[in-house]
Order: structure tokens, then sequence, then C-alpha cells
């Protein structure tokens, strides 16, 4: 699988940011669960686990009980479940990392028939920010769907990498990454395959 030559990007605002989307055969109540459960997220997020009290104005932290220390902090900006979540994140993983500073991720539920729409933005990240803070949203967001549809763990390898593919179509089940912010939209047709092997479509300019 060949490598996009540009990382993709959108400019939110004066940041830059990615933005990731799939389609999950389940209810908004289920994914929001999924999201905000820290047992059920560590199935599907490399083994982490998320705690906060997912209040306005209150503390996240993530961590894995093989780490010494923290993987991850941050603030909850906007609560509204089951609908959208809005984060500070500050990863803590390693001092490559530390020295990125603070980002935004927002999940953002839509319902569409028996599944949703969820996009995930991770904005606020300077231009050429280091690739481990949103390399791995493809595996999260598929590891998601294979849980919340098939009751499967996903196993991930240790260290997240994203390759991407120039001009690839998407596939049922797929995750999209865009690079503007007039976002190509999935076909909800997409919602009911299966997410093994879930590619990712890179719109490189």
């Amino acid at each position: 699988m060949g490598r996009c030559p540009q990382r993709p990007q959108i400019k939110i605002g004066k940041s830059h940011g990615k933005i990731f989307e799939i389609y999950i055969k389940t209810t908004p109540e289920r994914l929001w669960e999924a999201i905000t459960d820290s047992e059920i997220r560590s199935k599907y997020q490399f083994g982490n686990s998320i705690n906060s009290d997912w209040t306005p104005g209150g503390r996240f932290e993530m961590g894995n009980p093989k780490a010494g220390a923290l993987l991850g902090e941050g603030e909850n900006i906007e609560v509204d479940p089951p609908r959208r979540l809005v984060q500070t994140m500050r990863a803590l993983w390693g001092e490559d990392v530390k020295a990125e500073g603070t980002s935004r991720i927002t999940w953002e539920i839509e319902p569409v028939g028996d599944s949703c729409h969820l996009t995930v933005t991770h904005s606020d990240l300077r231009e050429g920010a280091n690739e481990q803070l949103y390399g791995g949203w493809r595996m999260i967001l598929s590891g998601l769907k294979t849980w919340l549809e098939n009751g499967r763990k996903a196993h991930h390898p240790r260290l997240p990498h994203v390759h991407l593919r120039r001009g690839a179509a998407p596939t049922p089940g797929a995750a999209v990454v865009h690079t503007s912010s007039a976002r190509p939209r999935l076909s909800p047709s997409v919602h009911s395959a299966g997410s093994g092997g879930i590619p990712v479509r890179c719109h490189c300019p």
C-alpha cells in the first residue's frame, strides 16, 4: 500500500486538523457509552482507559495498566450526550508528543436509520504535527465498529501506524480522513458491512 506524499490536513481557523468518519450499526446511546465507558474504551483503543466524570469543565485522564504514568490528559469542553463531546488533549507518552502541546478532539454522533454516522475531528494541531497524535484514529474507529457490531475485541499492533492511499475509493464500513472543510460523505449503505481491513482514504491536494 503506497504512502501519500503529503499528510492530509484541514485548516480549522488558524489551526490544522484531521477529520475521520465512519458508519456503525448501533444506537446513539450505545455509541456514546462505548466512547465514555472506560472498560469498553480499553477494548478498542490499544488497551487504554479513559477516566472522567464527563461533566463540562471536568478533567479526563488516559492510562494503561502496562504504563508507569499517565498517557494523556485534558478537559471536557462540551458534553452533550448522546450527540457531541469536545475535549482538549495533551499527549504524555513521550517527550516528542509532549512538545506538541494541547490539541482538541470532537466526537459528533448523527443517527442514520438503524446506524450512526460518527465524525471525529482532531484539531488545534500545528502544521506538520507529530503523526503519533492522530495516526491511530483509523484503527481506533475500526475497533469501535468491530466491538459494537460484533462484540469482538480489537487486536491492534503495539504501535499504531496509518498507511494512506492516494485516491482510494471508500469500501463497505470505510473510515475516511479529509483534507478540506468541504467533507465528502460516505454513503449510508456502507453501515451494514463488517469492519475488518478498513482502509483510510486520503484526499491529497
